[in-house]
């Protein structure tokens, strides 16, 4: 009785209508229950999911099973692959008897597929080079990445004022620097006088957050051709959605970095997509890998502004995915937003693991069919507990699920695989070049040059002008005896007194 009621339980929580995906088939006890699929709605996608769970339960297969059926349905996909072992989907699986006795468990046919991968980095490794200006941030983001106060932020509002009002391009770290000391020193009076006085301690400290940020290799990062969003969301010519990998397997110990360059990539997109509100099907999915990166070092700045970019983002058929150990690493506000949660198994090693199990546990919707705090460390390799949104926006019962196979490759590629992929690649050749033309760090070197020459040309003529004047016939300053008799007082009284004699005769 209790078998028929879960497996109708489940086939009414997860009915679609519409076009869907599948993760896999229903667990009770431990056992795959028949005809019991989870079909997740492709109009709820949008609305943002989390997949959790310890190291080695499966988190990664379940990304690229999820990737698979969304590529399927000409939704490209974007895949920010921290651990490096998730290229394989660029090639097709193998048919091996635990996959298909797995399948057939859940009646779900196999078969082995490739996807399109497009292979994007942000750093020197090969693949498409990833890059951004500084003025596509805006004052705003570029002062939150860096952690500003707000008179640091108002000194940077300043500094892109002043690059408007003169049409000076600010594309990279070393524009930025440049404009920093031009602010203080050459062009102190010109700043002052257009935007008031500027400190030297507030450009000193934006300085050493900037030095910071180079540290993690962003100089790299900004620059041109700044990448266009649009190349994310191509379709090839069998109608599969592009599967865009973005191997970051060289910034794990640059959170700063990778928090930028994420922020950077949703406001863009979220400032380029038209608003599209809950339409049938998402125009694209992101996938965060190791998401814990992004929100251990982040300020409160920089939180706000990635839970009010997630709430909003969605309008747009944008799906954000965090991946982590723990649910508990991401921020309630941003877990609030979650629509689609895979918890894999959790490890309760400790009495903190416990703890975090029991909090975890209370994320889910009650089941009376599962203990939620016991089934979480119960779970095998490839099962998970699932909660999603049915077409309705309603919560879907708590679901323990056996996830299907990948129908690609469940491992990494090989190099000579990597080369050929890029090889064939036109957006490798698209932004592989590196453009560096005359910015803020060039017209400011120019202009400080030039008032310099302009001072100096001033200088060498006020020295010639003296020189001038020094080799000069000099006229003697001596009085002439006879003129200094003249015009002496004793004179001048003698004669008035022999003219005023003769008068009065």
């Amino acid at each position: 009785m209790t078998a028929t009621k879960f497996s109708e339980s489940i086939r009414t929580g997860y009915d679609c209508k519409g076009e869907h995906i599948i993760l896999g088939g229903a667990l009770l006890n431990g056992e795959a229950v028949p005809d019991t699929l989870i079909k997740i709605p492709l109009k709820t996608i949008n609305r943002h999911g989390l997949i959790a769970g310890a190291t080695g339960t499966g988190k990664t297969k379940t990304i690229q099973v999820l990737s698979e059926q969304l590529s399927q349905n000409g939704i490209p996909v974007v895949m920010m692959d921290i651990k490096g072992d998730f290229s394989g989907i660029a090639m097709p699986g193998e048919v091996k008897p635990f996959i298909t006795e797995r399948h057939e468990k859940m009646g779900i046919p196999y078969e082995t597929k490739a996807f399109p991968v497009e292979l994007l980095t942000l750093s020197k490794q090969d693949g498409v080079r990833l890059r951004a200006t500084v003025s596509e941030f805006g004052p705003v983001l570029f002062s939150r990445i860096l952690d500003l106060n707000d008179t640091q932020s108002g000194v940077v509002s300043v500094i892109f004022k002043y690059c408007d009002d003169h049409q000076i391009p600010l594309l990279d770290l070393k524009d930025f620097k440049k404009l920093l000391q031009y602010a203080t020193e050459e062009g102190k009076a010109e700043f002052e006088k257009e935007y008031g006085r500027i400190s030297t301690a507030s450009t000193g400290s934006i300085l050493r957050k900037i030095i910071e940020l180079e540290q993690q290799g962003a100089d790299i990062f900004f620059g041109e051709l700044s990448f266009d969003i649009n190349d994310l969301m191509r379709i090839d010519s069998n109608g599969n959605g592009y599967i865009n990998i973005i191997r970051l397997t060289d910034i794990q110990d640059k959170p700063k970095l990778f928090s930028t360059f994420m922020l950077c990539l949703l406001a863009e997109i979220y400032s380029q997509m038209p608003e599209q509100g809950d339409s049938g099907r998402p125009e694209l999915v992101i996938f965060i890998d190791e998401a814990h990166l992004i929100f251990d070092q982040a300020s409160k700045a920089l939180l706000d502004q990635i839970e009010t970019i997630v709430k909003l983002i969605r309008s747009k058929g944008i799906g954000i995915y965090f991946i982590t150990q723990n649910p508990t690493d991401v921020p309630n506000g941003v877990l609030a937003q979650l629509g689609l949660k895979i918890q894999h198994a959790l490890r309760a090693f400790t009495a903190n693991d416990r703890k975090a199990i029991k909090m975890t546990a209370e994320n889910y919707p009650l089941s009376e069919f599962y203990k939620t705090d016991e089934v979480i460390t119960q779970l095998g390799i490839g099962e998970a507990l699932v909660t999603a949104l049915n077409e309705k926006g309603i919560p879907t019962p708590l679901a323990a699920c056996m996830m299907r196979a990948p129908m690609s490759r469940m491992d990494i590629l090989t190099q000579s695989e990597i080369d050929t992929i890029n090889n064939n690649s036109k957006l490798v050749k698209k932004y592989q070049e590196t453009i560096d033309r005359e910015s803020a760090y060039e017209i400011l070197n120019k202009k400080i040059e030039t008032a310099q020459e302009a001072a100096a040309q001033e200088q060498q003529r006020k020295t010639e002008a003296k020189e001038t004047q020094r080799s000069a016939p000099q006229k003697s300053s001596a009085m002439n005896p006879i003129v200094k008799v003249l015009t002496s007082a004793t004179f001048i009284r003698g004669a008035f007194g022999i003219l005023s004699k003769i008068l009065n005769k």
